[in-house]
């Protein structure tokens, strides 16, 4: 089975990083999440960034920094590449059910999917 990637944006503003809580009639319904979505065909994970927080936040790219870290989702075929974003504008929840700003050490006690909270813990950890 092919892989199928996924980005995530990492958006970071103030300390804080930015969620959205998934519908509750997709897959991990109710978990936090990292906004993105799939990288589609011919498309590079900046171009997908720029795609998907436009659609699921009204937010503009404005920078994709490095891949900070891929995670492989073990209920899927996807692959998530969680990625430095900067945006403008305020975000709305276009798609989620909720999005909110968070710090890391909120992160340990959230309801986050499965591939997120493997994130989480690296984001955490990472400078310690």
């Amino acid at each position: 089975m092919t892989a199928i990637r996924v980005v995530a944006a990492v958006v970071e503003r103030d300390g804080r990083v930015l969620l959205g809580r998934r519908p509750d009639d997709k897959q991990h319904g109710g978990h936090w999440e990292f906004p993105g979505g799939k990288i589609d065909p011919g498309e590079g994970a900046t171009e997908a960034a720029h795609r998907e927080l436009a659609e699921e936040l009204a937010l503009f790219v404005t920078h994709v920094g490095d891949r900070l870290l891929a995670v492989e989702d073990a209920a899927s075929s996807f692959i998530i590449e969680f990625y430095a974003v900067a945006a403008r504008g305020e975000p709305e929840a276009l798609e989620h059910t909720a999005i909110g700003w968070f710090t890391p050490s909120e992160l340990e006690t959230m309801l986050l999917a499965p591939a997120d909270a493997r994130f989480a813990l690296w984001y955490a950890t990472r400078d310690k």
